[in-house]
């Protein structure tokens, strides 16, 4: 087979036909991160709904809110060791079955409780979704492409979003508002919640076609199925011999385990999971996800309708795809690194405006009064924020996560990290309303515009590429 090289790197060539079936595969696989995307942007449009339904407070909606994301830092956690036991692909389909669950739950749900238990549900899927979806890619792309392909899971997040976020608008216009009756006499927001179990439905169905990855299956010691699958992907000549390299990679006395990110000869973490570690929880410090989830909240405190805030949310749904494309473009070009870089010194200064803009103006009847200039400038700088973060930490920390790790503790390195990541968002979620009674839109984007200039840092004393490097490559 020919070859090419790549800053470096000795690559097998890809034919066309492998190429589509690589890109296919890792479409079926990046429907959990649609999935993902739309389970965690669906509770935007729900906030008022569930408020009345369950008649909370804003502690209990706080929690109702951010308690599908202490399921997703479980499922993050434990996906990593099932994946390692049995197979990538095997846990795919769990988390189909309980995207489906939960989104069926949460609809019916009549007290916030048994709301609180379905969302457990949901966010046990999203968890082990958002390490073993990106990782699953990675392990089946041929490393000059694999930047692009695993970006395909943040871009399908974002269409999560951006699908959660216009399928609550165009409900609770038809419906008159997230609380009112909708077909069959159902309210609004439970139909928000029952929408996410068509594509779960088709990420079940397709995950019976994939095949499982090829790393795991030499490290079952399935030999032969796992040279038939390198053959379909991107060595077709060269099957036995890559299948000899991955098993060097994994040669050891001992499974795979959470013992092996303790380095045996200092009894410490290895640098790498701690790299890992900020990485995700710095993802969530820049405060992404309290535009997401609390996008009509943020925007009614500003002093919008709630008409107008939910269509804001669809305009920021889609400048986070339209930036995710841009990603795509330019992650096997500039690197990992340069976005990041680029990524968190644009969130800043974006952040910072905002703070400046809602710490300055007036208040009137509880809410911010923005003035016709003010509140556009706060809109372009909102949706700024959004670009840069979608050019940056959105996709490439799921990338980085996915391939970083060598391929020994790739499975209990994503499994920490993950865990971190979503009790970082917790955290951040959980918080937000009650930072924004306490110290109102300004003091809480002031604190994300800081993480952000903290992230510049970060990025520049630990971070390494990893553009154009085999997986076999990456060191601990």
């Amino acid at each position: 087979m020919n070859s090419v090289a790549l800053n470096g790197t000795t690559t097998s060539a890809i034919s066309v036909e492998n190429t589509r079936f690589i890109i296919l595969i890792s479409v079926v696989a990046a429907i959990g991160g649609f999935l993902f995307g739309y389970d965690s942007g669906v509770i935007n449009g729900t906030v008022d709904g569930l408020k009345r339904t369950f008649s909370s407070d804003a502690a209990v909606t706080g929690f109702n809110v951010a308690s599908i994301l202490l399921g997703c830092a479980a499922g993050a956690f434990i996906a990593g060791n099932l994946a390692d036991r049995f197979g990538r692909r095997t846990v795919m389909i769990a988390t189909a079955l309980l995207f489906t669950i939960g989104a069926w739950g949460s609809g019916i749900s009549h007290s916030s409780a048994e709301f609180v238990t379905y969302r457990l549900l949901a966010g046990l899927a999203i968890g082990a979704a958002s390490v073993i979806c990106p990782a699953y890619i990675s392990e089946i792309a041929p490393a000059v492409i694999r930047g692009r392909l695993a970006s395909l899971q943040q871009l399908a997040i974002v269409l999560g979003l951006f699908m959660a976020f216009l399928s609550n608008y165009l409900i609770a216009n038809a419906a008159g508002g997230a609380s009112k009756p909708f077909w069959f006499g159902f309210e609004g927001w439970q139909w928000m919640f029952w929408a996410g179990m068509i594509p779960a439905l088709i990420f079940l169905l397709t995950l019976l076609f994939i095949p499982e990855s090829p790393r795991y299956l030499v490290a079952a010691k399935r030999f032969g199925r796992a040279r038939s699958v390198l053959a379909r992907l991107d060595h077709a000549t060269d099957a036995d011999a890559k299948v000899r390299e991955i098993e060097q990679t994994l040669m050891a006395d001992h499974k795979p385990s959470m013992a092996d990110l303790i380095e045996k000869a200092t009894g410490r973490v290895r640098p790498i999971v701690w790299i890992g570690i900020g990485l995700a929880v710095f993802q969530q410090l820049v405060g992404i996800n309290v535009v997401f989830y609390y996008g009509e909240v943020l925007w009614s405190a500003a002093g919008f309708t709630q008409s107008d805030a939910l269509l804001i949310n669809v305009i920021g749904g889609a400048v986070n795809v339209a930036s995710t494309f841009v990603a795509i473009a330019l992650i096997d070009k500039l690197g990992r690194k340069p976005l990041l870089l680029g990524g968190s010194i644009g969130m800043a200064i974006a952040l910072g405006g905002l703070a400046w803009i809602f710490g300055s103006s007036p208040m009137a009847g509880g809410h911010l009064t923005l003035s016709s200039n003010t509140g556009t400038a706060a809109l372009l700088l909102a949706n700024a924020y959004v670009f840069c973060f979608g050019t940056s930490w959105g996709p490439v920390m799921w990338v980085m996560l996915g391939e970083m790790f060598p391929n020994r503790i790739r499975g209990s390195g994503l499994a920490v990290a993950g865990l971190f990541q979503w009790l970082a968002n917790f955290g951040i979620t959980w918080t937000f309303p009650m930072l924004l009674a306490g110290t109102g839109l300004a003091g809480a984007y002031g604190f994300y515009a800081v993480a952000s200039a903290v992230s510049v840092y970060f990025v520049l004393r630990y971070v390494h590429e990893t553009r154009g490097k085999e997986l076999e490559e990456m060191q601990g």
